[in-house]
């Protein structure tokens, strides 16, 4: 029950940290080769809060903050009752682990990223006040598409988003304890919390590293239609396109933002977690102080 707990909190403490980070990542994703709004990430980040305040950053945040109570519920839980069930802590069970719990986690994962994916791209490139929102929130948003497109809607992306978390958590979770074995991350140990956040931030950037491509179909299928106009008619299709378009370069559109945020977010949210389930087993947590 505790890895559930743990995982709750640990979340939101992450999307408050990365969310920012995750609207400039989309946004660089998805806007038009020909006409780009934005030169880089820091052009970016410049123009959204120029154009639409800095809580334009903040824009689709709704629905991974209702999401991720249960996302980092189902991850952190299945990944905790997993090992237990494999039993001996080693990084193969911990990969193993990761990826049943990032297969587990797309039904909620997909529809959450689709509705956030919509609200970012809304009023892309607007004064605040020069259109009409076709979403009021992030629920409104995921209503008006099933009424439009029914359950297929909703779960627009599901492959991609699969192909994305199975592997991407199975590397989260073994880079996490393959670093934290390595650097000896003991309660009693005075820099135990430094430990734990450089391993989750490196943890984020490893997964992110090994599933960005997947990340930028699934970025681009999700926003496909918002102008009235689909594009791509399946995977391959978006993949073909892109490619002809842009070039193999763009399965990195984004990556600077993405890292840039997967570091604090993921140090956050393992640290997080990793100190609640400490607390929660009543391990000492108070360093020990080294001898002159």
């Amino acid at each position: 029950m505790m890895d559930f707990v743990a995982g709750c909190i640990g979340g939101v403490a992450g999307v408050l940290v990365g969310h920012p980070f995750d609207t400039v990542k989309v946004r660089l994703q998805v806007q038009s080769v020909d006409k780009p709004l934005y030169r880089g990430t820091f052009h970016c980040f410049q123009s959204i809060i120029r154009q639409e305040s800095v809580f334009g950053l903040y824009k689709g945040i709704g629905s991974p903050m209702m999401g991720l109570t249960f996302i980092n519920a189902i991850v952190f839980g299945v990944q905790g009752n997993a090992m237990r069930l494999l039993g001996e802590d080693t990084p193969t069970h911990q990969f193993l682990a990761g990826a049943a719990a990032g297969t587990l986690q797309c039904v909620i994962c997909c529809p959450m990223e689709l509705a956030k994916t919509r609200m970012q791209m809304q009023d892309t490139g607007q004064k605040k006040s020069s259109s009409k929102k076709v979403y009021k929130n992030s629920l409104d948003c995921l209503l008006h598409i099933y009424r439009r497109e029914g359950l297929p809607g909703i779960n627009r992306g599901m492959v991609t988003t699969l192909v994305r978390e199975a592997p991407g958590f199975g590397v989260y979770f073994w880079t996490y304890a393959v670093l934290t074995q390595s650097l000896g991350c003991e309660p009693s140990d005075s820099y135990m919390i430094p430990k734990l956040l450089f391993s989750g931030g490196m943890a984020g950037i490893a997964s992110w590293l090994v599933t960005y491509p997947a990340d930028v179909i699934k970025s681009r299928l999700q926003a496909d239609g918002v102008g009235g106009v689909n594009q791509y008619r399946s995977i391959a299709d978006c993949v073909r396109q892109s490619v002809r378009k842009e070039g193999y370069m763009v399965f990195t559109r984004g990556l600077t933002s993405t890292v840039l945020r997967a570091f604090p977010v993921n140090a956050t949210t393992f640290a997080t977690v990793t100190l609640v389930l400490m607390y929660a087993r009543g391990e000492d947590l108070s360093p020990v102080t080294a001898e002159v």
